[in-house]
């Protein structure tokens, strides 16, 4: 019978406690970036996760990393909600609704400015959460066109901005009171996604590539 070296034995593995930890630091993060933004002090973090300050920097070294994960956190969990509308709605576009009003529970939106102000945009995790829900996203929106449900005009760049632009409350608002009507305001934007359009939209469709360009 074979026996792991002693090498591999040597490998820790996480405790669950940690993990416990780590997670509710995330959760923390989220929540207080969403409310004050990226400059909220570690420690108040560390008090709304409930645990002391080393444990904070002893998961992450320093403010860049936390953000970043709580940012790549928020994209993986977005990935997930696609990746459910996919297999769990039979209706195409009832898949893209589930998805929009997903994204927007999020609040990604709330946390897209920290990407540019507070840490570098192509860190590989990043670039890797960022492209699997442009994948995701583009996949939703293109089964809803096969199925002739989701107007020819528009792109994965429409429905990006749109759910950002919904979803972060106007300067100088509550964020919780804001909050209310966020979901109302999508279902309008959506019933305006449906096949036949019944307008003509200015322009052109918004890509990708339109966003990413300077």
């Amino acid at each position: 019978m074979q026996t792991a070296s002693p090498e591999a034995r040597k490998v820790p593995r996480p405790r669950a406690d940690a993990l416990r930890n780590r997670e509710r630091i995330v959760t923390a993060a989220r929540e207080m970036f969403v409310e004050h933004g990226p400059e909220v002090p570690l420690d108040e973090i560390a008090r709304r996760a409930g645990v002391g300050n080393a444990t904070v920097y002893r998961n992450f070294p320093d403010r860049d990393a936390l953000v970043r994960e709580v940012v790549c956190s928020v994209m993986d969990r977005t990935a997930a909600a696609a990746e459910a509308a996919l297999t769990e709605t039979g209706d195409a576009f009832e898949a893209l609704e589930r998805f929009v009003h997903a994204a927007a529970d999020e609040r990604i939106s709330a946390l897209c400015p920290m990407v540019a102000s507070t840490f570098d945009q192509h860190h590989p995790d990043l670039e890797a959460a960022r492209e699997r829900v442009e994948r995701l996203i583009a996949e939703v929106m293109d089964r809803a066109r096969s199925a002739g449900q989701l107007r020819s005009d528009v792109d994965v760049g429409d429905v990006t901005i749109a759910v950002a632009q919904l979803s972060r409350p106007p300067a100088g608002t509550d964020c919780i009171r804001a909050d209310r009507f966020v979901h109302r305001h999508l279902q309008l934007f959506l019933d305006g996604l449906r096949a036949p359009a019944r307008s003509v939209l200015p322009g052109t469709a918004v890509t990708l590539e339109d966003l990413r360009r300077p």
